[in-house]
């Protein structure tokens, strides 16, 4: 049987355990000499460390892990009893449309329904806190860096 903790001695490289340097610089003379590059633009550090980052961060967290917590519930709720409750999935609502059509389209309703929620809060709640992070921070309003 092979051993893969041990190399066979065909490959020169496999043999002595020393890999060619894949980027320049990191060959045995170590990496370039790092030069002080000047800074331009926002001070990021100093945003993320600013007390109106954290409460932006805090409100996005409060709306975003309970919706996620919830919509998980919802969503095990389902698997689960598309798994285990097979008499109650398919007892018939009208027609055809039995519970479990029902909770699967209803899934999909959840979705758009988070999604929408999401976005009303951030425009009414996180957006206007943002444009004021970035105003302060001397990026035009919308701009991506």
């Amino acid at each position: 049987m092979y051993d893969v903790a041990r190399p066979s001695p065909g490959n020169a490289l496999e043999e002595t355990g020393v890999m060619p340097a894949l980027f320049p610089g990191d060959g045995p003379t170590g990496p370039p000499p790092h030069r002080a590059a000047a800074r331009t633009g926002p001070d990021y550090p100093a945003i993320q460390a600013s007390p109106e980052f954290a409460s932006l961060r805090r409100r996005f967290r409060g709306f975003v892990f309970p919706m996620s917590f919830a919509f998980f519930a919802w969503y095990m709720t389902y698997v689960l009893l598309a798994a285990y409750a097979h008499d109650f999935m398919s007892r018939k609502v009208f027609g055809q449309v039995n519970v479990g059509i029902v909770l699967g389209i209803g899934q999909f309703a959840s979705t758009a329904l988070v999604t929408w929620l999401y976005l009303r809060y951030a425009r009414r709640r996180l957006d206007p806190r943002i444009a004021e992070l970035r105003a302060r921070a001397g990026l035009p309003d919308g701009a991506r860096r």
